[in-house]
């Protein structure tokens, strides 16, 4: 059966919402809200569309569903920009069908604000029924079980660069010296929306910069050859011919999709287009200074000063 209905105005919008989700659980499969949208072909045109959606349309969620599980251990994990995020390992619960082992705690001051502490009982669910989320700790240990306060370290726990502070985040300082980051660095630019490099996954790309083939830029990954790639356990005559020859093709993109594929902190795939569609070359927007660039529509301060240093 079809949950649809037609409604006249944002209330009447409001309630089927309501009536769906005290139904919830009675479906035979998983939703997570509602699409309001308005039916009007005419409107819908003089609405338009944002990069990436229409503005015809939105999703009006429904409350997330939420467990309440034991923070085993807080680890430390390194993204490609650097930035260090505190990990929750969580006792497996499961949450609206799905069961959960971890969830970011995103930052520092995340962690202390809720005082979480491994050991204790937190409340979790999955912000839009997708992203595992600790919600709030309620646990009511006495104070002195509890093991001391999270803080974060002073050096990286990848490669032991320096830390620096950069408002609500801790930052590696080691760049694409440091693994993670230039994992994270290479799986990006590989990604969908920038090289689109098929068969360069997370495993493969560690395997690469644990072997050294990979090991001072993504620039590496253009001299890499098919004897090299048989020196490693995960690939065959195939694979390595398949992955040599996707390297090959992915030099022939968009602008748009190698200043994508950069990394560079704020800039992603709209950005990106917009940036590409403002300057028409690579050369162009390496010579642009801040003012050049905060001058292009949809380019702020902190995205013009990111491009710059990058």
């Amino acid at each position: 059966e079809r949950q649809v209905a037609r409604c006249t105005g944002i209330q009447e919008a409001i309630a089927y919402h309501d009536r769906l989700e005290a139904q919830r659980d009675d479906l035979p499969y998983e939703i997570d809200g509602v699409v309001i949208k308005v039916d009007d072909r005419q409107q819908q045109a003089e609405l338009g569309l944002r990069s990436r959606n229409p503005r015809w349309a939105f999703a009006h969620k429904f409350a997330p569903r939420e467990e309440i599980t034991r923070i085993e251990d807080i680890v430390l994990q390194v993204g490609r920009t650097g930035i260090i995020a505190p990990v929750a390992l969580l006792a497996p619960v499961e949450v609206g069908g799905v069961t959960i082992s971890r969830a970011s705690l995103h930052n520092y001051d995340q962690v202390r604000a809720k005082d979480i502490r491994p050991g204790d009982s937190v409340r979790v669910h999955r912000a839009g029924d997708v992203i595992p989320y600790v919600v709030e700790r309620v646990d009511d240990r006495p104070e002195s079980e509890r093991p001391a306060p999270f803080e974060m370290p002073q050096t990286c726990p990848v490669c032991d660069s320096d830390v620096e502070r950069d408002g609500a985040y801790f930052v590696c300082t080691g760049g694409i010296s440091c693994p993670a980051q230039l994992n994270g660095a290479i799986e990006h630019w590989a990604s969908r929306s920038a090289f689109d490099i098929e068969g360069l996954g997370a495993k493969t790309v560690r395997q690469l910069t644990e072997a050294g083939l990979v090991k001072d830029s993504v620039a590496d990954l253009y001299r890499l050859t098919r004897e090299q790639l048989l020196t490693l356990d995960l690939f065959g005559d195939l694979k390595a011919d398949n992955l040599v020859a996707a390297i090959a093709a992915s030099r022939d993109t968009s602008l748009g999709r190698m200043i994508n594929a950069f990394g560079i902190r704020h800039v992603g795939e709209h950005v990106a287009d917009v940036l590409a569609n403002a300057f028409g070359d690579l050369r162009a927007l390496m010579a642009a200074d801040e003012k050049t660039l905060i001058a292009v529509h949809e380019v702020g301060p902190r995205v013009a000063h990111n491009v710059r240093e990058f």
